[in-house]
């Protein structure tokens, strides 16, 4: 197993509220019981709505914030009551990437790049050699010479990231650095954050208030709520498989999934047959893995097993009439994972039998028919209680 760069133990962090005493009434606390691990060469999203504490939990991995309790440690070293001389040279191996790119407006963008360089000390000959590696390395070798503001956003945050690269950090802190850009500009500035992993094995820890960009980029996740860690694991598994409303939220906003409550009274009107929304997962979501409060391990059992492999193939050899009406697959991890809406004769001689075997094979939403139709929330309840029950066994 790859080596623990970051970790945090039980961490809280409360701050005072302005004219509160210690009494609890006087005391907010932003981040509560946290525990994360973090790997050498992970891309790690931390994903959270406003005020969930995710940034206040970022800027304690670079100690711009101290834990109330808990332990923070980073590179091996615990540093919760580190103080700044013993904290820059730690501080020296993680970069951080901004949101509104915090970038020198009367500086050109070589001078931005050097700046760290030169708080280093570098000679003056390694700084513009390394400038010139990093200019090419994000693609904006022809814009050495210019300012800030003649760029764009994309190009801006280009800058930032090679700025955060230039004494070559460890670590990488993201801090919603894709909010501000369109979608094309989000997805070349995630294309350039995972070369930075590949190439140079930088771990890399992302805020973001974008499912999206977890989806796309991280190998692992953290969903955080109020303060707390509600859900953790391998991104596949989180998508696959999310425990808490608040995931399945964030999970509805980058996926092609379950329609909502108005498009299946839309496709009542249109059809008259029995709506039912089939479940893909490409591989099983194994037990255990970080998620929620528990530990990583498990008895090897899958806690929700792969869904829908086979529904093309059951739907041809059964001889079911049937209608596709929504859905798609997205990719998440390098499998496949989302739904497909299907309209079914359920009076057609057979149907009992196939939806049987359909249900055996994967997870169903059965939203019924105009005649006789399913509450929507009962639907979608009773499909997640399936899954949670199913163990690994249909």
């Amino acid at each position: 197993m790859a080596e623990e760069i970051i970790t945090l133990d039980h961490v809280v962090k409360e701050f005072r509220r302005r004219g509160g005493s210690r009494h609890r009434s006087g005391v907010s606390r932003a981040v509560d019981d946290v525990s994360l691990r973090i790997r050498r060469g992970d891309i790690f999203g931390i994903i959270g709505y406003s005020g969930a504490g995710k940034s206040t939990l970022v800027r304690m991995i670079n100690a711009l914030e101290r834990p109330t309790s808990g332990v923070v440690s980073v590179l091996g070293t615990d540093v919760t009551a580190l103080g700044e001389s013993k904290l820059r040279p730690i501080r020296q191996k993680i970069g951080m990437i901004f949101q509104q790119f915090n970038l020198f407006s009367t500086k050109t963008v070589s001078g931005n790049i050097a700046y760290p360089l030169q708080l280093d000390h570098w000679r003056r000959d390694y700084q513009e050699k390394r400038v010139a590696e990093l200019l090419d390395f994000v693609g904006l070798a022809d814009y050495a010479d210019s300012y800030p503001a003649q760029l764009s956003g994309g190009q801006k945050q280009r800058v930032g990231i090679a700025r955060a690269l230039a004494i070559n950090p460890q670590i990488l802190l993201a801090d919603e650095a894709t909010s501000a850009l369109d979608p094309e500009t989000t997805d070349e500035v995630l294309a350039l954050l995972r070369r930075v992993n590949e190439q140079f094995g930088i771990t890399i820890v992302l805020i973001t208030h974008q499912m999206s960009v977890v989806q796309h980029i991280a190998n692992r996740v953290a969903v955080m709520s109020k303060g707390r860690v509600v859900e953790q694991g391998d991104v596949y598994d989180v998508f696959a498989a999310p425990r808490q409303p608040v995931t399945r939220h964030f999970i509805a906003t980058a996926l092609s999934g379950v329609p909502r409550a108005e498009r299946v009274e839309r496709m009542r009107r249109a059809w008259p047959g029995r709506i039912v929304t089939v479940l893909i997962r490409q591989r099983d979501v194994p037990v255990g893995d970080g998620r929620g409060d528990e530990e990583d391990g498990g008895d090897g059992r899958p806690a929700v097993p792969a869904s829908g492999q086979h529904i093309s193939q059951l739907i041809a050899s059964r001889g079911m009439a049937s209608s596709m009406l929504y859905g798609g697959i997205d990719t998440v991890g390098g499998a496949a994972i989302g739904a497909l809406t299907y309209e079914f004769d359920d009076r057609q001689d057979g149907f009992s039998e196939f939806f049987d075997e359909l249900t055996h094979d994967a997870d169903v939403v059965d939203f019924g028919t105009a005649s006789r139709p399913v509450d929507y929330e009962a639907a979608v309840a009773s499909a997640d209680c399936a899954a949670a029950a199913n163990g690994g066994e249909r």
